[in-house]
């Protein structure tokens, strides 16, 4: 049993050791990135967190998520020095102006979950804005300006009250790699949208989308197409769908479609396809319950047969519509012929100025299927190379 003497002495030691650990004083910690303001500093008042202060001038995020705001004043914020700001799950129903416009070095905004009818204009003063998401909000239309955020990868405006997209927008956001604009009331993608060469993933379900752009074919990177849940609007797919050559995951469930485009065959990389919810013909409906490559084979074989029966009038597209609307002065080498003379034979023998004559151009049936379409490639074309649009010979 321990005796009283040595009792004693333990709580000396232990005394001792107390105050040389008050002697050392608080122990620091370095400042975290993430840094939350209380609502009375968002709103131009003096209080703010414990701490504040020190870490200012090293700010990077700026969370201020689910703190009942319903406006802001950012007089108190070195907003030039904020990275990345979440203002999500708020009551906020309008952004200044001013308060976007000075927030030069903003690389990641997160507006979701709010009560915003309008973005402002100065969005496009983000000049190196990366990610962008407005998502549960009351949007009917995003700014024009959003195509000054050319920088801009990711952008989610799921959940709004959209009726279009700018027109222009594929033009100037090529660095875009995520399109999500599900849950609106989109009727039409604009035609734009074919620009984005960047673009992996598009996400337009839950809309009242009645046509996809044409040329979708020159969406070289893009990965996942969701374009399902647009119901009895949605009938149709245009033949470019097929010709998405990185495409891997492609969803058209619960549409108005009766008809796949026999393109459909060529998408070697596709690994999911949905085509439930469809009132398909063509497919039908035991070809689709095989599987995914019973259907890539029942195209590939509808696209062949329909091929063999295009007559050779259509298949030479390219020539007739050249003489019939007269968009080339095709010069003459055949044998025979002096050079130079823009001339061409009519049905009576006489020649015609400004008709190409089809026997002195090669047979280029074959060309429009989907197996050459990479010669349709404007590079291809344009260059001096090419065989079969090669300038004409003097």
């Amino acid at each position: 049993m321990m005796g009283y003497e040595q009792m004693n002495q333990m709580t000396m030691t232990t005394t001792a050791m107390m105050k040389n650990f008050n002697k050392m004083g608080p122990i620091n910690t370095p400042h975290k990135k993430t840094t939350r303001r209380s609502v009375s500093a968002i709103d131009g008042g003096a209080a703010a967190t414990a701490g504040e202060g020190d870490c200012r001038r090293n700010l990077k995020t700026l969370d201020l998520s689910g703190m009942s705001l319903a406006s802001l004043s950012a007089s108190s914020i070195n907003l030039a020095s904020i990275s990345k700001l979440d203002l999500s799950n708020n009551n906020i129903q309008q952004i200044p102006e001013s308060l976007v416009a000075r927030m030069l070095n903003l690389w990641a905004l997160d507006l979701h979950s709010n009560q915003l009818k309008t973005l402002p204009n100065s969005i496009g003063c983000l000049s190196k804005l990366k990610v962008l998401n407005v998502s549960g909000n009351n949007l009917q239309y995003l700014p024009k300006t959003i195509e000054d955020c050319r920088w801009l990868e990711e952008l989610n405006a799921n959940f709004n009250e959209l009726t279009m997209l700018p027109d222009t927008i594929g033009f100037e956001l090529t660095n875009l790699t995520k399109l999500s604009v599900n849950s609106n009331k989109l009727v039409v993608l604009p035609s734009s949208l074919s620009h984005l060469t960047s673009l992996r993933v598009l996400d337009a379900r839950l809309n009242r989308l009645g046509s996809l752009p044409d040329d979708l074919e020159n969406l070289v990177n893009l990965q996942v197409l969701n374009v399902s849940q647009n119901f009895q609007h949605l009938k149709e797919l245009p033949y470019s769908v097929g010709l998405l050559i990185s495409l891997v995951e492609l969803d058209v469930s619960y549409n108005g479609i009766t008809v796949l485009p026999n393109s459909i065959g060529c998408l070697r990389r596709i690994q999911k396809l949905s085509l439930e919810g469809n009132p398909l013909i063509s497919p039908p409906f035991e070809v689709v319950e095989q599987g995914l490559e019973a259907v890539k084979q029942y195209m590939s074989e509808k696209m062949t047969e329909s091929y063999k029966e295009t007559p050779m009038k259509k298949k030479l597209w390219g020539i007739g519509k050249m003489v019939k609307y007269k968009t080339f002065n095709g010069l003459s080498s055949s044998p025979g012929r002096s050079p130079g003379r823009r001339t061409g034979g009519d049905h009576h023998g006489n020649e015609r100025e400004g008709f190409i004559n089809v026997s002195d151009y090669r047979q280029i049936d074959g060309i429009a299927s989907p197996r050459h379409v990479s010669l349709f490639n404007p590079r291809r074309l344009l260059s001096p190379f090419s065989a079969y649009f090669s300038p004409p010979r003097y």
